[in-house]
């Protein structure tokens, strides 16, 4: 291999290296568009553009139910608001959005706006397996219903509260202690409907 033919390799390789170092930092950036976020926080652009970062609704949350975004979610995302339903769920009590001093949370109609749409996973509901109705009487909005003695959604009701989600013992009982998804999920609005629909054979973990 000449000496130019070894520079022209060299430079090649520079190029694609430094190539692939920016497709990699543009997804790290892109990512956090399926996040649940909390009232008012569903137009993501607007939210990372006024977020402060301040922490002020996950500390005033009464339910726990906000959590802060890693760097796993996106860079941009980063220490942003996102509900974690594992913890708690949202009961639409405003004290996110009155404390938030940038508008990043703006008012909420629960009645007519939607955080996400709760997903029955039937691989991990273990309605299908032992017979649980753990989340049966958990929606208060009457999006939940049981028929056959498996939960099912109505998609139009449900504003993604994610009490169900919260009540749901799938991490606790039967085969799936220690798992990390529960039997039923809340998803973003357009994540759910990507799924085609409120009842899945599961999902990615």
């Amino acid at each position: 291999m000449s000496a130019m033919t070894r520079r022209s390799f060299v430079g090649l390789a520079a190029v694609c290296a430094v190539g692939a170092g920016v497709g990699g930092l543009g997804t790290a950036f892109a990512q956090g568009d399926e996040l649940l976020r909390p009232p008012g926080g569903q137009d993501e652009r607007a939210l990372r553009s006024a977020c402060l970062k301040c922490d002020r609704c996950r500390s005033v949350c009464p339910t726990d139910a906000i959590s802060l975004a890693s760097v796993e979610d996106g860079l941009v995302s980063a220490r942003t608001p996102k509900l974690d339903f594992h913890k708690g769920y949202c009961d639409f009590c405003g004290k996110c959005i009155q404390v938030c001093p940038t508008g990043a949370l703006r008012s909420f109609d629960e009645t007519r706006e939607k955080l996400g749409v709760a997903v029955v996973q039937k691989d991990r509901c273990l309605s299908y397996f032992q017979g649980c109705n753990a989340c049966e009487d958990s929606c208060a909005f009457g999006a939940l219903s049981f028929s056959q003695g498996h939960p099912v959604i109505d998609g139009g009701l449900c504003n993604g509260c994610g009490q169900c989600e919260y009540e749901c013992t799938a991490l606790v009982y039967g085969t799936f202690a220690g798992g990390t998804r529960r039997g039923i999920v809340v998803l973003p609005p357009q994540a759910a409907a990507a799924l085609g629909g409120t009842l899945v054979d599961g999902a990615s973990e």
